[in-house]
């Protein structure tokens, strides 16, 4: 079994547990703490940490595991929680949760995976505003539609205006983000280059999937959560459905997977198939933004642009 160290991660506190010395630890989440706790692993020479993904707040964690080169892996928080129940454990604090999250990650061998770079770091938080100001955009054309007051019109529609300026200003950082490192400009240039994407796109799913690219094409419709889940016990046989890993991707390539199967040759192709055989609507469509997250992993993988086949 390997020596692993779970972390509970709050907003303010790291509860770290040592599983072969059953220690239990707590650091502050900032970057003095993030460094305290590393130092402290790699003087244990423990195999790997875990810790639930949590957003902004494993940010420093993992910054500091990845500095000092020390194994980690981020775990879905409902898969560790279903973990905790299946071994029996119902209560839920800071000490339990980092105890069996060790635990988890001992048993199951977890897959290490790779820091993302501050980059994509403030990629994402750029994503998620803008996300946070066409939410607000639309709340407020709403809200215009529904006053008939003079001075609450002038205020919402200045509200609108500030939104606006808003979402441009951001726009520009995103452009000026991915133009400024080649890698992610190139990856992005890549996605661009399919129909029906475009860089607001292309940016959601590296953002979300950077591993896209070094992936086969199961495991890349697996973690878009575009893989079908198959449902069997004895003589009944029940439907498969999707499920699992992270909405926001699917989210992302959904309106572009609806502009594919009009105007992607290929796409339209497979939808129109899929529709002839007498399979539902959003099935085809679910089969196609499959098709659409696997194709996108081999044009990484190959460097190449949609449309450019090798020789």
């Amino acid at each position: 079994m390997e020596d692993t160290i779970g972390i509970d991660i709050s907003k303010d506190t790291l509860d770290a547990y040592w599983l072969s010395s059953r220690e239990h630890r707590q650091f502050c989440n900032d970057k003095a703490g993030a460094k305290a706790l590393a130092f402290r692993a790699r003087k244990t020479e423990v195999s790997r940490v875990i810790f639930e993904a949590k957003g902004i707040y494993h940010r420093c964690i993992e910054t500091g595991l990845a500095q000092n080169g020390i194994s980690f892996a981020r775990v879905n928080p409902r898969q560790a929680r279903r973990f905790c129940e299946g071994t029996g454990q119902l209560a839920k604090t800071d000490r339990v949760d980092a105890a069996l999250l060790a635990k988890m990650g001992a048993l199951l061998e977890l897959r290490a995976d790779q820091p993302k770079s501050e980059t994509l770091h403030d990629l994402k938080q750029l994503a998620t505003a803008r996300l946070a100001l066409i939410k607000d955009r639309t709340a407020a054309k709403a809200r215009l539609t529904a006053t008939t007051h003079r001075m609450l019109s002038q205020q919402i529609k200045r509200r609108l205006k500030q939104i606006e300026r808003d979402l441009s200003q951001v726009t520009e950082a995103i452009d000026t983000i991915v133009a400024a490192d080649k890698d992610l400009a190139v990856r992005t240039e890549i996605l661009t280059s399919i129909p029906g994407i475009a860089k607001i796109t292309a940016c959601a799913i590296l953002t979300e999937r950077p591993e896209l690219g070094h992936l086969s094409g199961k495991q890349a419709a697996a973690l878009a959560g575009l893989a079908t889940i198959s449902r069997q016990s004895g003589k009944w046989q029940g439907k498969e459905r999707i499920q699992g890993d992270r909405a926001s991707v699917r989210r992302a390539i959904y309106l572009p997977d609806i502009v594919d199967t009009r105007f992607n040759p290929d796409m339209k192709a497979k939808y129109e198939q899929l529709i002839s055989a007498g399979k539902c609507k959003k099935l085809a469509i679910t089969a196609v933004m499959r098709k659409l997250i696997v194709t996108a992993n081999a044009l990484l993988q190959d460097q190449r642009k949609w449309g450019e086949y090798p020789a």
